[in-house]
């Protein structure tokens, strides 16, 4: 039996100052901050350095600890064992292209230390130049990749890929990779802060030193197979009315699925995960037992795995909606 307690969570964004990011996430989805420069805005996040504090409802003011301690399976379905939120949730501004980097996969993890972080990449806006860059073109032996890398000649070696939104990236651990200048993405993420920075064209941070750099570390998580694919394909879904449902990625960390509405949908499933939606292009209304919430571009939302049942109503004439589950 569902805790009649539970209900649909909007947050407070955790904002990242980091210096390749600029304003586009701000001036896009209007919100109401000081100017400055907002490279991430962490959406959803159970971290203790950008832990998500929730926004509406009753709970208004507890942390998502909090509510994982309070719900438990309710919240998390059946990944409440582990006692955390297993993904992190964010929205990235690359003004600038940032650093070449890898994250080590769940068996480099275990190997070498670190958090396992696999992550994928949704473009929601990209200048008409923008790419990423994602693997290496060809095998490149470990002294070789370093040396590269400490000259300055690292770039010709990537697999650069142009990207257009509606794009989607998959980013296994072990993946060498950047993203690109002019790039405006949704980012879903194992929940893992451990990135291993390989090379930073030559920018400094905002105390005017170069930023650390850890290659030994990154020599020893690099999945040095080339990479010929790595723009996600999607796959078209049964869809409800007018209603389009995309599967964008289907991985065993995460699901993302693309839901194009021009009328109401009841979003329906079996209860064993979270559902985060987030709300790309238009206002939506998130319907259950008799109770809305109106949700603006831009807004994330978490919906308890114990709320099997609930309506998405477009406010205009469509709405692009992005689902994620676990």
């Amino acid at each position: 039996m569902m805790n009649a307690d539970c209900y649909p969570l909007c947050f407070t964004p955790v904002y990242q100052d980091y210096p390749w990011g600029g304003d586009a996430i701000i001036r896009r989805y209007r919100r109401q901050v000081p100017p400055g420069i907002y490279a991430e805005s962490w959406e959803v996040s159970d971290r203790a350095e950008g832990m998500s504090v929730v926004c509406n409802g009753p709970l208004a003011g507890r942390t998502l600890a909090d509510v994982i301690t309070l719900w438990g399976s309710d919240l998390l379905g059946v990944v409440a064992a582990a006692n955390r939120f297993p993904l992190l949730i964010k929205l990235l501004d690359a003004r600038a292209t940032l650093s070449v980097q890898v994250h080590p996969d769940d068996q480099r993890a275990d190997r070498y230390g670190g958090e396992a972080k696999t992550e994928m990449w949704y473009i929601l806006d990209a200048a008409p130049d923008a790419a990423v860059y994602a693997g290496l073109k060809q095998q490149i032996d470990p002294a070789t990749f370093r040396q590269r890398a400490i000259d300055g000649t690292l770039e010709p070696l990537l697999n650069r890929v142009p990207v257009r939104p509606g794009d989607a990236v998959f980013m296994p651990g072990g993946r060498v990779h950047a993203i690109g200048a002019g790039c405006l993405l949704l980012e879903v993420q194992q929940n893992s802060d451990t990135t291993y920075r390989i090379y930073d064209w030559g920018r400094v941070g905002y105390d005017g030193k170069p930023r650390a750099l850890h290659l030994d570390e990154a020599l020893a998580v690099i999945d040095r197979t080339p990479v010929t694919e790595a723009l996600a394909v999607p796959r078209r879904l049964d869809g409800e009315g007018r209603n389009e449902r995309w599967e964008v990625l289907d991985s065993p960390w995460f699901r993302l699925e693309r839901l194009n509405l021009r009328e109401e949908w009841t979003l329906m499933h079996d209860g064993s995960s979270f559902q985060v939606i987030f709300v790309a292009d238009a206002p939506l209304r998130l319907a259950w037992d008799g109770q809305f919430l109106d949700l603006a571009p831009g807004t994330s939302c978490l919906i308890p795995a114990a709320l099997t049942t609930c309506r998405l109503v477009p406010q205009h004439e469509t709405a692009w909606v992005l689902r994620i589950m676990a």
